[in-house]
């Protein structure tokens, strides 16, 4: 006997797209991916998310908040956060916005992790100056917010500045 392939119906996309959405946010673009692999790009996913959308379970600009509230929270810099929701399908508008709402001090945060990363102590030479210079660098941080958190233990400790 001949199996059959099992029909693909909007329902079945919807419930595979519901049970992801209960475990976190997922962007449209993200869930439309997912969806596209389970189910060989059927074309009903666009429909189900658009219902799903409509009806508030899925939000691009609530994934964004989520998204870049837990990226602040690991102490990830503006560059390394736009690059990393880009990559999500969210919109620059969208994530302008995410941003004026989490109102951050991106040079206490940069602070805040040289702090928590090297400790009090300033470096010893050039070279742990670069190397603490490259993780915050990775870590999304622009020059003036790394060279603001090196400082602040610069300047406490030798009385140098980074001018």
């Amino acid at each position: 006997m001949l199996d059959l392939p099992p029909v693909i119906t909007p329902a079945k996309l919807r419930i595979a797209a519901m049970d992801l959405l209960t475990g976190r946010e997922y962007s449209r673009a993200e869930l439309a991916e997912k969806l596209a692999k389970r189910f060989a790009n059927h074309e009903a996913i666009p429909v189900v998310l658009d219902q799903l959308a409509d009806e508030g379970l899925q939000s691009d600009t609530r994934f964004a908040e989520a998204f870049i509230r837990s990226r602040i929270y690991r102490c990830h810099g503006l560059l390394r956060i736009r690059q990393d929701i880009r990559q999500k399908g969210i919109s620059d508008e969208l994530v302008a916005q995410a941003l004026d709402k989490a109102e951050v001090d991106w040079f206490e945060l940069a602070r805040e992790l040289a702090q928590r990363k090297f400790g009090p102590d300033p470096a010893v030479d050039q070279r742990a100056k670069a190397k603490r210079m490259r993780f915050l660098q990775y870590r999304g941080f622009n020059y003036d917010q790394i060279k603001y958190a090196l400082a602040a233990t610069e300047t406490r400790e030798t009385g140098d500045s980074w001018d």
